[in-house]
Formats: structure tokens, C-alpha cells, sequence
């Protein structure tokens, strides 16, 4: 583990930098405050790299755990009437259920099927992501804040009444005193309830209806009267940081940058801003209220999503793995990250902190700096617990707004947009009347919409069932006879018998025995893997690759750029209809396979090998 310290330690150092607006804005964000999202960063960086499966990966806090855990946390303060800290225990067992969901998927061997989530709803849920972290930040970045907002509050005075008085219903027919024929205790206890009650339950209100994307939209003509010109500005000023500093230099991150320039200025100038919520001092200590005040009726409700989130957990994390395999030529063992990652999201909510995941841009930071074990990834844990423990004080004068800023341009990166520039090209392929439409498109949209206006938990349910629907009928019109790709063990066809055998250590062919979806995206990746290393030439025989999804195309255009960068031809043979029109939307054809390499069947290729192969030779 210590053999490359020097590249650990740098690695480590910088991804854990990267790591720390991130961590305190997540936090703030999740609705448990800054402290939370440090926390989460702490214990998820270490004990996920310690106990997991790619050794580059940076773990802690991201973007799609948060806006998941925003959903868990709201539902539970709201239903203990908007005490955080009654809800705590609940929300926190809730995380640690998820943590452990994750430790049995990888117990059961269940990270080698996260690949069959298709292309399409990754996409939507992604690009929902985004929208709903800008959306929800532009109410602080405008420095409004509803339950501030007496006018706005008064509003929902009448409601607080109510809900104080079902309250009390409530608590009697548990107790067993609830007599409708005497509401006499009923009235007393409603007429102890005092101002201060009802006006306490009116903010709870009037914070869950402006809550969420619908909900910021609600009370943003609200918001556009009442600005705070300096939170605003504070907030536009780290937007522009974090965008212009990135086009001096991408050796400083520019988030850091913008953080520590705009708090410094704020603080220096004595400005009259809203400072973060405090970061407690000192070691953090788990809150072991997890265990004396666990209610099974607490968390039952939130059951699924703490599977979504630990299913969420593990894709984000995998995505990422693959990406650090790419970089750094290694292979992760995708079972044992899993369990890593659910040891560091147990111990993080045992300590207070939110739940995450491996983090793309960390990873890439760390691999970029040198790190290349496991090490790296600790130290980035260690690197944040340094920080809390020398400068929560001053850490917890961090303008509300500038986390804001940082929120927003985290939410802008985190969309799709190759799935959304990709939207008007996709083939229509569903009739419905007499409309065309693209059934990968409606897949992405409903994910994304539903995700964004409703429910991401239930909108990814429905994606996934909507995306098997039609992938089923899909190929169910194809044929009801294709196979898969075959995979280690090439079968010549019947056309290749007589393929020259001194040719055979220069050119590899390889056949594609049916539709390349997002279920044998996986199978065509280990092309590369079978190509030995005495060939220069790959022959791909589509002739049966009748149908060509999303996810097909994004990994073909993968690995068809990694053979050209090792300088090895690649030859098409009879390419079908529908594939040709999906490698032509993203330039596959003719880019990476010239027209002059691609071949309308084996004995016209083969003719061309001849003479180029031995030309060359």
C-alpha cells in the first residue's frame, strides 16, 4: 500500500480540497447542514477506499445522494413537525439501512447487473438531478427564505391550526381518551396551544409548500420582490469564479478558489450576510440515538427509499470505477465496492453524516495527482477530519450564499447533455396514432420530468419498467429468434473457412450475433480484451446486429475509439440499416470508420485485406 506514498499523499491532498465545498454545500443542501456533509465526506472517503474495490476511487457526498436524501429528510422533519432534531434518530437509521442494503448487494454478488440500467434513464435521472439542485438553490442564492417571510408565513395560519388540532385528535386516540360524545379534554388542550405554536407550525408549512422544484416556483415571484442584493451578489460573484478561474488554471480548483476568495472579502468587509449554520468542533461522536429511540413504524414508509438510495449509491459508484479502470488500466472488482461503500455509508450515518458515493470528478483528481491506491482515498478522509478539527470555527462563517453559488454550478455540470443534444437525432421508432416518436427520448423525458416535478424514487420505477416494455416489444418485432453476442470463442461462419491462415495473427474477426443493447453492453466491452496482440486489423461482422439502442451506441463508440488510438484498424462488414443511421448521428461513420473501411460483405473485406495487409507487410 506504500509502495507509491508520494502519489497517495498528493492525490489524497488534492481530491480531498476538491472534496470540501462540495461536502459543507451537499450538506446545507440535504437540510441537515454543513456539519453533515462533512461528516458524510470523513467517514465515506476513508472506510470506502479501505474496505473497496477500485483503488483510485474518491468517495463522499454527491450530487444524486443529496437530492435523494433531501426527499428522506423532508418527509421525516415534516412528519415530527419540523423538529430536526426529533427527526434525527429516524433519518439517520434510514441512511444506515441503506448503507447496509449496499453491503448485502455486494455480499449477494449483485454488482456484476448494474449494467443492464439503460442509457436512457441514467440520462433522465441525471439530468433531473441537475435541474433540481439549480432549481432549489436559486430561493438562497437570491438570499429568500420563506419561513422568514411573515407575510408569506401568515398565509398558512389557519392550516396550522388545523394540523395542531389533528395533532391533538391524534395523540388522544392513541392514548385512549379520545371521547366523541366529550371533547372537553380535547379543548383544553387546544386552548393551551399558544401563538407561538401555531405560528411555528405555520413556518413548517410554509417551508414544505416552497420546497422542491414546484414548490421554488410557487413563491419565486415572492422571492424576485424581496431580494437581498448582497446574498445575490455574493452568489453570482462565486458563479463567475468558479466558470472564470477554470480558464486561468485547472491546477487550483476553482470551487475551493471561490469559496475561500468571496468568504474571505464577506467576512473581511464586515458584510451583513447569512453565515452557514455552526460546524460543531472537536472529534465527531455517533449519535447513538439510532438505536435507544428506533421506531420500525419510524422508517417503514421510507423502506424503498432506502433501497433506491443504496441502488443509486452503487450505480454512481460503479459508473465511476469503470471510468478510474479506463484511466489508470486496472480492473475494479465491482462486488467488493459495493460492500466498501456500504461499510462507509453505515459508519457515516452512524456518526451524523449524509450517504455517498464515489465521486467522478474526486477520482479523476486523484488518479490526475498521482494517487494509485487505496491510500489516496484515506487521506482525502483524513485530509477533511484535519480541516473540521483546526477550522470548523471559521469554516461556519462561510456565507449561506456562496454555497448557493456552488450548488448551482454543481447542478449545471451534473446534466446530461450528451443524452440532450442526442434528443433530435434519435430514430422514431414507437407509433402512437399518428404520431412518430422516439421511444429512448420518452424514456429520458418521463424520467426526467417525473424525477424533477414528483417523485425520483417512483420516477426511475417507471422508467425502468418503461424502458423493458419497449425494449421488449422492440425486439420482439425484430425477431424472435436472435441470440447474444457471442462472447470469448469465435466460431468462424461458413464464409470465413477458407480465410487465409497467415493472415489470422494480424486480423481478428469478431461477430456480432444479434442487437447490441444495453444489456450486452458489457460483452462487446471485453472486445478489446480478446484481440491478441500480434493483430492490427479487427474484422466486426454486424450482419445480424438488427438493432443498435442508446447504450449500444455510446459503448461501441467507446471502444471503437480505443482500438483506433492503439493504431488498429477496424473493418465494418455489412452494416443494417438502423445501426448505420445511429453511428452516422454521433459520427461513428464516418469519423472512426471511414466509408473506404466499410464493406457490404466478408468476401469484398476480405479481398481488401489481402491487398492492404500485404501491402503493408
Amino acid at each position: 500500500m506504500f509502495k507509491h506514498l508520494k502519489g497517495d499523499l498528493f492525490g489524497g491532498i488534492t481530491a480531498g480540497i476538491v472534496a470540501l465545498p462540495l461536502a459543507l454545500a451537499f450538506g446545507v443542501s440535504s437540510g441537515l447542514g454543513p456539519s453533515a456533509g462533512l461528516y458524510g465526506a470523513i467517514f465515506i472517503a476513508f472506510f470506502a477506499a479501505l474496505f473497496g474495490g477500485t483503488n483510485t476511487q474518491i468517495s463522499g457526498p454527491t450530487a444524486p445522494m443529496t437530492a435523494v436524501s433531501m426527499l428522506v429528510i423532508a418527509g421525516i422533519i415534516a412528519a415530527n413537525d419540523g423538529d430536526v432534531a426529533t427527526a434525527l434518530p429516524a433519518i439517520l437509521t434510514v441512511f444506515l439501512l441503506a448503507g447496509l442494503m449496499q453491503i448485502g448487494l455486494g455480499i449477494l454478488g449483485l454488482g456484476t447487473y448494474i449494467k443492464y440500467i439503460p442509457y436512457p434513464v441514467v440520462s433522465g435521472f441525471m439530468t433531473a438531478i441537475g435541474i433540481i439542485i439549480l432549481v432549489t438553490q436559486i430561493l438562497p442564492a437570491v438570499g429568500y427564505y420563506p419561513k422568514e417571510d411573515m407575510d408569506y408565513v401568515s398565509q398558512y395560519s389557519a392550516v396550522a391550526e388545523e394540523k395542531i388540532l389533528e395533532n391533538i385528535l391524534s395523540d388522544e386516540r392513541k392514548e385512549g381518551a379520545l371521547v366523541l360524545e366529550n371533547f372537553e379534554k380535547t379543548i383544553i388542550r387546544a386552548e393551551s396551544t399558544t401563538e407561538a405554536d401555531v405560528l411555528k407550525e405555520a413556518k413548517t408549512i410554509a417551508a414544505n409548500n416552497a420546497s422542491g422544484v414546484l414548490g421554488t416556483f410557487k413563491v419565486l415571484g415572492r422571492a424576485l420582490k424581496n431580494i437581498n442584493w448582497l446574498e445575490f451578489a455574493l452568489a453570482l460573484a462565486t458563479i463567475i469564479i468558479i466558470y472564470g478561474f477554470k480558464r486561468i488554471t485547472t491546477a487550483v480548483p476553482s470551487t475551493l478558489v471561490a469559496l475561500v476568495l468571496v468568504s474571505a472579502i464577506a467576512y473581511g468587509f464586515g458584510l451583513n450576510y447569512r453565515p452557514i449554520e455552526e460546524i460543531p468542533s472537536g472529534l465527531p461522536v455517533p449519535n447513538l440515538q439510532i438505536f435507544t429511540s428506533f421506531s420500525l413504524g419510524a422508517i417503514t414508509p421510507y423502506f424503498f427509499t432506502a433501497l433506491t438510495l443504496a441502488l443509486l449509491g452503487a450505480i454512481d459508484s460503479l459508473l465511476t470505477s469503470v471510468i478510474a479502470d479506463n484511466m489508470t488500466q486496472t480492473k475494479h472488482k465491482p462486488n467488493k465496492e459495493l460492500v466498501g461503500q456500504g461499510i462507509g455509508n453505515s459508519i457515516a450515518a452512524l456518526f451524523g453524516g449524509i450517504p455517498g458515493a464515489g465521486a467522478t470528478i474526486r477520482t479523476v483528481v486523484n488518479i490526475n495527482s498521482g494517487g494509485k491506491t487505496k491510500l489516496s482515498g484515506m487521506i482525502a478522509g483524513v485530509l477533511l477530519l484535519i480541516v473540521l478539527l483546526a477550522l470548523g470555527p471559521i469554516a461556519s462563517q462561510i456565507p449561506a450564499a456562496v454555497l448557493a453559488g456552488i450548488l448551482i454550478t454543481v447542478g449545471i455540470g451534473v446534466m446530461d447533455y450528451k443524452g440532450l443534444k442526442a434528443i433530435p437525432y434519435m430514430p422514431k421508432d414507437i407509433k402512437l396514432g399518428p404520431l412518430k416518436l422516439s421511444s429512448e427520448v420518452i424514456i429520458m423525458l418521463v424520467v426526467m420530468v417525473l424525477s424533477s416535478v414528483w417523485n425520483l424514487v417512483y420516477a426511475v420505477g417507471i422508467g425502468l419498467i418503461l424502458a423493458s416494455l419497449l425494449f421488449m416489444k422492440k425486439i420482439g418485432d425484430l425477431t424472435a429468434k436472435q441470440s447474444g453476442l457471442k462472447l470469448l470463442k469465435e466460431i468462424p461462419w461458413a464464409d470465413e473457412k477458407e480465410f487465409p491462415s497467415k493472415l489470422k495473427e494480424e486480423v481478428f474477426i469478431k461477430h456480432v450475433n444479434g442487437p447490441l443493447f444495453f444489456g450486452s453492453n458489457n460483452e462487446f466491452q471485453i472486445l478489446a480484451a480478446q484481440i491478441p496482440d500480434t493483430a492490427n486489423t479487427v474484422i466486426i461482422r454486424i450482419d445480424k446486429m438488427e438493432y443498435l439502442d442508446q447504450s449500444g451506441l455510446y459503448t461501441m463508440d467507446d471502444v471503437l475509439q480505443d482500438l483506433v488510438k492503439k493504431g488498429i484498424k477496424v473493418l465494418f462488414v455489412a452494416v443494417l440499416e438502423q445501426p448505420r443511421l445511429m453511428m452516422e448521428r454521433i459520427d461513428i461513420i464516418p469519423d472512426l470508420i471511414p466509408e473506404e473501411h466499410i464493406f457490404k460483405n466478408f468476401h469484398t473485406c476480405l479481398q481488401w485485406v489481402q491487398e492492404n495487409i500485404r501491402d503493408e507487410n
